[in-house]
C-alpha cells in the first residue's frame, strides 16, 4: 500500500464521510447492547454539521479517505468532553485509535481552560474501556440509562498529561 496514515483537523468537507463512518463504526455497539436507536447511529448530518462547529474535530486520513475520528469540546468548568472516538473496523487494532486520543488531548491540553479530559462508553465496550484506561484515564461515575446499558465515565488530569509529555 505505501499511504500513511495522517492526522489533522477536521473540516465542514469531512462531515459526510464522518457520518458514514460514525454509522459503520456504531453498528458493533448497537449490536453489544441491542440497541439501534442510540444517538450515534441516529444523528443527522446537519446535528453533525453543528457539533463540529461548537468544538474540536479530528480525522485520519489514508488518502483521501476518512478511516478514524473524534471530536469533543472544552466546557466553562474546563473538562474537555472528548466523544465519538471511531476508526474503520479494518484499521483497528493498529494503534490509530490511541494516536487520535493523544492528539486531541494535545489540542485541548494547548487551550488555558482544558484542566482535565473526560469521555464515556459503555461497561461492556472492553476494547474500549482497555484504551482509555492505557491512556491514563481512570473510572469516576457509573450510571444506569437502561437494562442492558450503563454508561461509564472516565477522566483525567490535563496537568498529569501536560507533565508527562514534557518528562
Amino acid at each position: 500500500m505505501g499511504m500513511s496514515v495522517t492526522i489533522s483537523a477536521a473540516t465542514a468537507q469531512d462531515a459526510e464521510q464522518i457520518l458514514k463512518l460514525q454509522y459503520l463504526c456504531y453498528q458493533s455497539e448497537a449490536e453489544l447492547y441491542g440497541d439501534y436507536s442510540i444517538e450515534p447511529l441516529t444523528q443527522t448530518l446537519d446535528g453533525l454539521r453543528a457539533e463540529m462547529a461548537e468544538g474540536h474535530a479530528l480525522v485520519a486520513r489514508l488518502g483521501d479517505e476518512v478511516v478514524a475520528s473524534v471530536r469533543g469540546g472544552v466546557d466553562a468548568s474546563g473538562t474537555a468532553r472528548i466523544s465519538k472516538l471511531i476508526v474503520h473496523p479494518r484499521m483497528q487494532r493498529h494503534g490509530l485509535g490511541g494516536r487520535l486520543l493523544t492528539a486531541i488531548e494535545a489540542r485541548f491540553a494547548s487551550e488555558p481552560a482544558a484542566r482535565r479530559f473526560q469521555l464515556f462508553t459503555g461497561h461492556r465496550s472492553e476494547g474500549n474501556l482497555r484504551l482509555y484506561r492505557s491512556h491514563g484515564y481512570v473510572p469516576v461515575a457509573t450510571e444506569e440509562v437502561g437494562s442492558a446499558l450503563k454508561i461509564v465515565t472516565l477522566e483525567k488530569d490535563a496537568a498529569a498529561q501536560a507533565y508527562v509529555k514534557s518528562a
